[in-house]
């Protein structure tokens, strides 16, 4: 593996096993559906974000960069949209009544990486630190979306492990509600670092 190859997937492994949005609410989900009802969110979130990376890295960033109003709209647009999806969590019913929350599942969770704030700076972030405009623009894509693609299951299965690991603990309303109550919470502070960022 070659050093930017390798800088590249490392920079993946960071982005996505640290807390943030997706992984906030994998945990959710594994605890509120179990693994088998989240393993679509995981594989939307996978698809989704290589395609977004892709997408964004060839040329959608650029145009963001060059229009700044439409940096500070993506970004709050993202925000408000992640704190309606964390008042979701906070106040979904429990298993077994009547209106239980559904699961984000494949689709659901492709068109979230359009939304997702964290997701865009990481976007942007790769765009500008690993393409180089020495190599074909094609070839660097295709790279990015494999790093990003093969790394995001293992970094994501933990948090859906997680959540499924307190499942049998949430049994009470009262315990579940407490821990949809700390995913919301959680999901709502991740967006500071993304917010108050430059």
């Amino acid at each position: 593996m070659d050093a930017p190859l390798l800088s590249l997937t490392g920079f993946a492994v960071v982005m996505y096993i640290t807390p943030g949005p997706n992984n906030t609410m994998l945990a959710s989900s594994g605890a509120n559906h179990g693994f088998r009802a989240t393993v679509p969110h995981m594989l939307g979130i996978a698809t989704g974000f290589a395609l977004m990376l892709v997408v964004v890295d060839a040329g959608l960033g650029a145009t963001l960069l060059a229009t700044p109003g439409l940096v500070p709209f993506m970004r709050w647009g993202g925000a408000a949209w992640m704190l309606y999806l964390a008042w979701k969590i906070a106040t979904a019913p429990p298993p077994g009544s009547g209106g239980q929350a559904r699961v984000l599942g494949f689709f659901g969770a492709m068109a979230f990486q359009w939304v997702n704030p964290k997701g865009w700076l990481i976007a942007l972030a790769v765009a500008s630190e690993f393409t180089r405009a020495d190599r074909p623009l094609s070839e660097q894509l295709v790279q990015i979306g494999l790093a990003f693609g093969a790394v995001s299951i293992p970094c994501m299965l933990p948090w859906v492990l997680l959540g499924t690991s307190v499942r049998g603990l949430l049994l009470s309303p009262g315990r579940l509600r407490c821990c949809n109550l700390l995913m919301a919470a959680l999901l709502a502070v991740s967006l500071v670092p993304v917010l108050t960022g430059d």
